[in-house]
């Protein structure tokens, strides 16, 4: 069984490298439009060049699973703030696309929290089928539509689950099959639980994306040894190993927070019952030190009986 590791948007361990600098719509306003373009056009080159050191990084460290931020485009999604961001910067976009199929990358993006269908407002719906086909356009734009997934949660509950998890089913066919073949479902921490995006991924055919964290903050009466086996087999489809994402609390207080590094003790139980299915897969590293998070959780867990480590970012167990 082999497991490949990842991280999120940030490179620690590079210097002022981050792919998310940002520009506010109040400073957008003040501005005129000369300013404006050219404000726009220098935060944006700067995330895009950023986002191709760290991908050099992760290359160099043999790291081949990535998280794109998504705001590497500032004030994309805004109605208000028109910016031709796939055309102006389409040779850098090709340049990115290019590097990540060469090297074989697993990239992915994971929009914001509302980012949902599961609301009875229009506008909300309408703003998510917005949001994601911005990550859509983005990936399309790097030639990698097609290998590359956008992953968010079910959404709220709004007094109702039964009654929300209708909506979703009506409310996602307003987005376009072509971005909702391209789309991943996570468990969240509070709402909806493995069970419950379980069964909404099996009725859309929709990959899931496991998340033991909150699977143990917001439990389900299935056990993990039921669970998991079904929720890889909603990749069957894909041309790719199932993911999961990894962190774990930042205390019992602030269980639901997520602490620097991985505690190896909090996702044994997890990793034993993966064991036991002896199938590939991913782990996306949800902790605040990124990548040097990813370092220390590989060398910590190649240093357990069995498991055996491949290159930085690789065990076989």
């Amino acid at each position: 069984m082999k497991i490949r590791f990842g991280y999120v948007s940030h490179a620690l361990a590079l210097w002022d490298c981050s792919p998310a600098k940002t520009m506010t719509f109040t400073r957008w306003k003040q501005m005129n439009k000369q300013e404006r373009d050219e404000k726009l056009y220098e935060v944006t080159k700067q995330n895009i060049l950023h986002t191709l050191r760290i991908l050099h990084y992760n290359i160099a460290h043999e790291i081949k699973l990535y998280r794109l931020s998504s705001s590497i485009v500032p004030l994309a999604t805004h109605p208000e703030v028109k910016f031709d961001y796939i055309y102006t910067f389409k040779n850098l976009w090709k340049e990115m696309g290019d590097l990540i199929k060469k090297h074989h990358l697993r990239v992915s993006f994971h929009p914001n929290q509302f980012t949902l269908f599961t609301s009875d407002k229009p506008h909300i719906t309408t703003n998510a089928v917005h949001d994601m086909t911005y990550h859509y356009n983005l990936l399309d734009a790097m030639n990698i539509a097609d290998s590359s997934y956008i992953n968010i949660h079910v959404g709220g509950a709004y007094g109702n689950k039964e009654q929300a998890l209708l909506r979703f089913h009506e409310n996602i066919k307003k987005l376009p099959t072509h971005i909702k073949k391209q789309m991943t479902l996570e468990n969240d921490d509070k709402t909806y639980t493995a069970t419950e995006t379980l069964t909404v991924c099996k009725r859309e055919q929709i990959p899931f994306v496991f998340d033991y964290h909150h699977h143990v903050a917001n439990s389900c009466e299935d056990s993990l040894e039921v669970l998991l086996p079904s929720i890889f087999a909603t990749w069957n489809h894909t041309n790719t190993v199932p993911k999961v994402h990894i962190s774990s609390p930042k205390s019992e207080k602030e269980f639901r927070a997520h602490s620097d590094y991985i505690d190896v003790r909090f996702i044994q139980s997890f990793l034993s019952t993966a064991k036991e299915l002896n199938q590939d897969f991913d782990i996306m590293i949800e902790s605040k030190q990124k990548d040097l998070a990813l370092f220390k959780l590989v060398e910590d867990l190649s240093a357990i009986r069995g498991i055996k480590r491949r290159n930085s970012a690789t065990l076989e167990w």
